[in-house]
């Protein structure tokens, strides 16, 4: 007998916890999107902007993809990836130094063709990373303040006050979606080497894969209805989950004692 943990019996396991994880991050998912979306509409009111977005750092690829924006203007970044190293945002977030740009066309760090494909080439920006601890977790912008031409030092230090808030505040709701990561790590203790990386991607990859592979199944519209009750009074949720498990009770039925003509 051994101590080792059985390393197929723990990929098994990790590949449940990784579908599980999954479903509590679709049940949950707009709760990190409305945090970030509170902090680009307040930074756009704060500096009566034109626009305001956040940009966050995302590995395989490594990139910088616009998760949400303020203001019309903002709209089209959404979605937007691009590499770490490019652009304004690229600056901030490689450097981990804020910077403000009066005329953003004479700067050549300023990606004119992002911009131009977002439908907004802004006059004025201002940067500054979101930094956790040593890690910086991505960029916040703020574009083209209504009130002056140029964005001040005193209107970086706010800025940075502000950043610091809103960076301890996402890298928390980070934790669930980090937890396959964490896993991985575990199960490499566990397995004592016995298990590469490249195990443990080819474990997971048809779990996900199968999570992914159609967004209209009717599991995902399941779990996509759930997280609207969620939403609903106590009155509301009881009703629904009380239709809910009649449903599941009839439907388990079915399926063990099938139809037959």
């Amino acid at each position: 007998m051994t101590d080792r943990q059985d390393p197929s019996a723990a990929l098994a396991a990790i590949a449940a916890v990784a579908a599980r994880t999954e479903v509590a991050r679709r049940l949950d998912g707009r709760a990190e999107t409305a945090l970030l979306q509170g902090i680009v509409d307040a930074a756009a009111a704060l500096f009566d902007a034109e626009a305001a977005s956040i940009a966050l750092h995302e590995r395989d690829p490594d990139r910088l993809r616009f998760r949400v924006a303020a203001g019309v203007q903002g709209q089209g970044v959404i979605g937007v990836e691009i590499p770490t190293t490019k652009g304004i945002v690229g600056y901030v977030f490689s450097t981990a130094q804020p910077i403000a740009i009066s005329d953003v066309m004479s700067d050549p760090r300023f990606d004119k063709a992002t911009a131009q494909r977002t439908g907004y080439v802004p006059r004025a920006i201002a940067g500054v990373p979101l930094i956790d601890g040593e890690t910086c977790i991505g960029v916040l912008q703020v574009l083209d303040k209504r009130s002056s031409p140029t964005f001040t030092l005193k209107d970086l230090e706010l800025m940075g006050a502000f950043a610091r808030q809103a960076a301890a505040a996402i890298e928390a709701t980070r934790v669930q979606r980090e937890t396959t990561r964490i896993l991985q790590a575990a199960l490499r203790t566990i397995a004592a080497g016995e298990v590469t990386e490249e195990t443990i991607d080819a474990a997971l990859a048809p779990v996900i894969a199968e999570l992914d592979a159609d967004a209209e199944d009717p599991f995902w519209t399941i779990v996509d209805t759930v997280a609207r009750i969620r939403g609903l009074g106590e009155r509301e949720r009881a009703l629904v989950a009380g239709i809910i498990e009649v449903a599941a009770r009839h439907a388990s039925t079915s399926v063990r004692r099938p139809y037959r003509s």
